[in-house]
């Protein structure tokens, strides 16, 4: 099997479980391709955090780049095929958005969060999980609009890259360490 079929060369692209093929430019593939950056930076976060005193945070990391391919199942799958998600698989759960949560406050509970604004950069993990961050924050934007559209009934994946941002924040003070205040003004 090759890895190219040149289906895409017309700007076309299949989505999960079959049904017309629609634009690489359309909201729903710009939406589940933003959250593939976001596994691809957490990737290079993850790779950063091994052999650290922060290697723990690894595990988390791996666990959330699993969990985007969840978010990108979902998103990738047109809504006359939605029948076909699967709970925790294929389809982002409430379940998922509650865990970001107690994950959120374990981590605050080790981590105080800085009072102001965090320039991305004490460590390389933490600037790569940053970066995963907007990338995620930019999935979601892709994503209200999509629901906006009707693209996403009765989905969690809003709320739930809503809270995955949030936690990316905080998982990045972790990384770096804790939080360093800024040295003054540059």
């Amino acid at each position: 099997m090759r890895i190219y079929t040149r289906k895409g060369d017309t700007g076309t692209t299949g989505l999960l479980f079959g049904g017309a093929r629609v634009s690489k430019a359309d909201l729903r593939t710009d939406a589940y391709g933003t959250t593939d950056e976001a596994v691809s930076a957490l990737g290079l976060a993850r790779a950063a955090l091994a052999g650290t005193d922060t290697a723990p945070l690894a595990e988390l990391v791996l666990h959330l780049q699993r969990e985007l391919f969840v978010v990108g199942a979902e998103l990738a799958t047109h809504v006359e095929r939605r029948g076909r998600l699967t709970d925790g698989t294929t389809r982002v759960t409430a379940e998922m958005v509650t865990a970001l949560e107690r994950e959120i406050d374990a981590l605050e509970a080790d981590h105080p969060m800085p009072a102001e604004f965090v320039i991305p950069g004490e460590t390389l993990a933490g600037a790569a999980i940053d970066l995963a961050r907007t990338s995620v924050r930019r999935a979601e934007r892709r994503a209200v609009a999509l629901s906006k559209e009707g693209g996403l009934p009765d989905s969690q994946v809003v709320p739930y890259l809503n809270r995955l941002a949030d936690l990316l924040f905080v998982l990045a003070r972790a990384a770096d360490g804790g939080f360093r205040p800024m040295r003054g003004d540059v």
